[in-house]
């Protein structure tokens, strides 16, 4: 019994953390996962390659949940191959959760989609709900997960895990990603409650469709609730259509045109850490 998934990574327009309300967008890097499952097997054991001494709750409570809805008890293995970085905010768990719960569901054979036994946001509800059981998010991310799922920009609200607007979008992204880590659950939901103004006009942004300047509203206000400097997001105002910091940081996202992006990532690509410059996905998690 086995299955195969991958999943994007998703960038940010709207931090949900100020108000229950988020919106993302689907990043081309990619996490892998490979779900094994055995009847004659007890408990699940997750492995993520080439980080041996990670954190594989998460991903194991994703599998146990689907077992436990579609399966009959089986035991198993789940390992994960990502380019995401974990901790970076580009929703590298959203990512994980997403392609473990898909390929736990192919290896039982279970169909997703319009005309499958669940649909492709049910899909997502559970590892939203296996990421909250195991404490790596404060909100859930359900945002995060459905960009991640379903592709494209997403606005929700997290707090019903209810989808609020979708649509596709062609936008080059650059990605700029320093070298210190920072956890969404260690993230100061008090100081991001303060920016709520700020997060509701953002909210009326994106679902009017006026994703830049929406991102770069969130940034601004965000930058400054969780104390990441601004410089990168003042540099990108005239070569980029919208810039944020992505989720609690430390990661910056860029979108527009990529002649524009190419020149914003030779100022980004000047500061410590990685840049990326890759395009939007609209295609979401999906089996292979």
């Amino acid at each position: 019994m086995e299955g195969r998934a991958v999943a994007p990574a998703a960038g940010t327009v709207l931090n949900a953390l100020a108000t229950g309300t988020g919106s993302a967008f689907a990043i081309d890097l990619e996490t892998t996962a490979e779900v094994r499952l055995d009847p004659e097997r007890a408990g699940v054991e997750g492995v993520v390659v080439d980080h041996p001494d990670a954190d594989t709750a998460l991903i194991e409570r994703c599998v146990e949940r689907v077992v436990a809805r579609f399966g009959d008890g089986e035991g198993g293995r789940v390992e994960t191959d990502s380019e995401v970085p974990m901790a970076a905010g580009l929703k590298s768990s959203s990512a994980a959760a997403n392609a473990t719960v898909l390929a736990a569901l192919d290896a039982l054979e279970v169909p997703v989609g319009s005309d499958g036994q669940l649909d492709r946001l049910d899909a997502c509800r559970i590892g939203v709900e296996a990421a909250r059981e195991t404490g790596v998010t404060v909100t859930g991310a359900f945002d995060d997960a459905s960009a991640s799922m379903l592709g494209g920009v997403t606005v929700t609200d997290n707090d019903a895990d209810e989808l609020l607007a979708r649509e596709a979008v062609d936008w080059s992204v650059l990605v700029w990603t320093p070298p210190e880590r920072a956890f969404s659950a260690d993230a100061d939901v008090d100081a991001c409650r303060r920016v709520a103004p700020v997060a509701e006009h953002v909210a009326e942004l994106a679902l009017e469709g006026r994703y830049g300047l929406a991102m770069t509203l969130n940034g601004l206000a965000f930058t400054a609730a969780l104390e990441f400097p601004a410089a990168p997001l003042l540099t990108a105002l005239g070569p980029a259509d919208g810039a944020s910091l992505s989720g609690t940081g430390p990661s910056y996202v860029a979108v527009g045109e990529r002649t524009a992006l190419e020149s914003l990532r030779a100022d980004w690509s000047q500061r410590d850490g990685t840049t990326w410059l890759t395009t939007t996905r609209t295609d979401g998690t999906r089996t292979r």
